[in-house]
């Protein structure tokens, strides 16, 4: 007997001394796997690199920035659907008035995701998206029309880029704590008219009524001094206008939190499609849509406290068994 009460009391020590191992490693990965102002920036000069020449669709430098998202999904961990980062579409660019219309181009969103860990929540999705393309050296929609000029678009949208590389690699760091799945997608072609996410939307790699809510980055690195994050869309889920105000000020944020206006980013494909939404911005500026929206402007302490947000925000709707139903609000 004193044998056996012997061997149950070495079980309980390993097994206390197992569960702290545990529980430790848990705590060093959520410690260790953080969401950084230098790599933010790292994201941010590659990006906006002249030798992208404004990440225009069809051009070389769109490509290397695909290439770009491409690999970084893939060190990170973040998995591909059916062995494939991307999902390759035609984009019919826009022209100035009078103007002939041109060839559609080849352009591709990038897209990933990162399995939950429930085994019924985990076939249910959160997606996290953001555009990577711009205006090149202008054209239509540049706000400095007939000036021939890079337009780098480091907050529109280098920083909601950056962000998604970003959160992605914290959420695939602390998985476990996912029950839903996460999709993450830098989509093309946003700039000439939602292209990349409409086509998304339409061609999406899970079934439509299994995505629970769609979170879009779009110029999130401009902080301002009182620490507004904007949003629309908030009130499409239940007690989503609630959940964004305590997030954020949790983090020290002040959110101007909208139930609707759900916007006009890619968001928007998402939303029309009747699927719930939360479209984030930083607010506008004097360069935007034009060569002066360089990275020098970038507030990278803002950007990174914009993307714990957006990251806590998913931990609370992938992380729990959340009520999810969209919310009509037109």
């Amino acid at each position: 007997m004193l044998e056996i009460l012997n061997k149950g009391f070495k079980k309980a020590v390993l097994g206390i001394v197992f569960l702290s191992c545990t529980t430790t490693t848990v705590l060093a990965q959520v410690r260790e796997v953080r969401i950084t102002e230098e790599e933010l920036e790292e994201h941010v000069a590659f990006l906006t690199s002249p030798k992208n020449n404004g990440r225009y669709p069809g051009s070389r430098g769109n490509k290397r920035v695909v290439k770009y998202i491409e690999n970084s999904f893939e060190e990170v961990g973040v998995k591909p659907f059916d062995g494939e980062y991307l999902q390759e579409f035609k984009a019919e660019l826009r022209v100035a008035n009078g103007e002939s219309p041109r060839n559609p181009v080849k352009t591709w969103n990038v897209v990933g995701y990162i399995e939950g860990n429930d085994p019924y929540l985990k076939d249910e999705y959160v997606v996290l998206g953001a555009h990577y393309d711009h205006l090149g050296l202008g054209g239509p929609s540049s706000k400095k029309p007939g000036v021939k000029e890079i337009h780098p678009g480091a907050d529109d949208n280098a920083s909601g880029t950056s962000a998604l590389l970003e959160i992605a690699e914290k959420l695939v760091g602390n998985r476990f704590m996912l029950r839903r799945s996460v999709i993450l997608v830098a989509f093309g072609a946003e700039e000439q008219g939602l292209l990349g996410s409409k086509y998304f939307v339409d061609n999406l790699p899970v079934k439509k009524e299994n995505i629970k809510l769609m979170i879009n980055m779009d110029m999130v690195g401009r902080l301002n001094q009182e620490g507004q994050v904007y949003m629309g869309g908030a009130g499409t889920f239940p007690d989503g206008v609630e959940l964004m105000r305590k997030l954020g000020s949790e983090l020290g944020l002040n959110p101007v939190v909208h139930a609707g206006e759900v916007g006009g980013s890619d968001h928007v494909s998402f939303y029309r499609a009747g699927i719930s939404v939360i479209g984030m911005h930083t607010g506008g500026h004097p360069q935007y849509h034009r060569p002066e929206d360089t990275i020098e402007f970038i507030n990278f302490p803002g950007e990174r406290k914009v993307a714990e947000y957006v990251y806590r925000t998913i931990i609370k709707i992938a992380g729990e068994d959340y009520e999810m139903e969209f919310i009509n609000q037109d």
